[in-house]
């Protein structure tokens, strides 16, 4: 019996062993279908998820230590749940992160929230930026939002320049990202952002007034001519 017990207790316990990493394993894996296509990325960085549905959970340290390693690029972090009937009216106007290319780093906390939840509201918004997964809300109370969705704007030194609380307007997100890439070296540098006779310095589609504006000038301008 004696010889019995010392051959099974190490066989069990090497079953358990197996078992047991074998579902770690599991539970860590994601797929390339569930983290959806790639993310349009303005910056490389080692924390910076490449695929738009990964949702990687991020303590307050890592997003802060992310934040930093995207250094020298403006950021637009937006605070949004799949929950969220604002954040649902806003994401069309955050696919205009599209325009910015390289010059404006755009990247969503999905707070609160559940996995499966997030990854299909990034898939029915087509985000073509990549979130991170805040469960417990840690990241959205260091950014001392009320509420969501919620919209912080920093600059290329990695300061907090302007925030937003509640749903965006698109004037709000052009005067977010103005500010953000204004301290770019002094505007200068910033990649010909700024609109031509507009004083429109941004990424995001400008805003209807502005269009009409530049309409009826160019309007007056023809006229003029003849």
């Amino acid at each position: 019996m004696a010889i019995r017990r010392s051959v099974l207790v190490p066989l069990v316990a090497l079953i358990l062993t197996a078992t047991a990493c074998t579902h770690r394993a599991s539970t860590n894996v994601t797929s390339h279908a569930d983290a959806g296509p790639a993310a349009q990325n303005a910056a490389t960085a080692a924390l910076l998820p490449t695929r738009v549905a990964s949702l990687p959970t991020f303590t307050v340290d890592a997003y802060r230590q992310l934040i930093t390693q995207v250094h020298r690029t403006p950021v637009v972090v937006n605070v949004w749940a799949s929950w969220c009937t604002l954040c649902k009216a806003e994401a069309p106007l955050l696919r205009a992160s599209k325009t910015c290319g390289t010059r404006v780093r755009f990247l969503g906390i999905d707070a609160v929230d559940s996995i499966d939840g997030g990854r299909g509201f990034i898939s029915h918004e087509s985000a073509p930026y990549p979130s991170l997964f805040d469960p417990s809300g840690a990241i959205w109370n260091s950014l001392r939002m009320v509420g969501q969705p919620g919209t912080v704007f920093y600059d290329a030194a990695d300061d907090v320049v302007s925030s937003w609380p509640g749903q965006l307007t698109q004037q709000m997100l052009a005067a977010g990202i103005r500010k953000a890439i204004a301290r770019r070296h002094h505007v200068e540098a910033a990649g010909g952002l700024r609109e031509p006779g507009l004083g429109f310095t941004t990424c995001a589609p400008a805003p209807a007034a502005m269009v009409q504006t530049r309409i009826t000038h160019a309007s007056v301008l023809r006229a003029d001519r003849h």
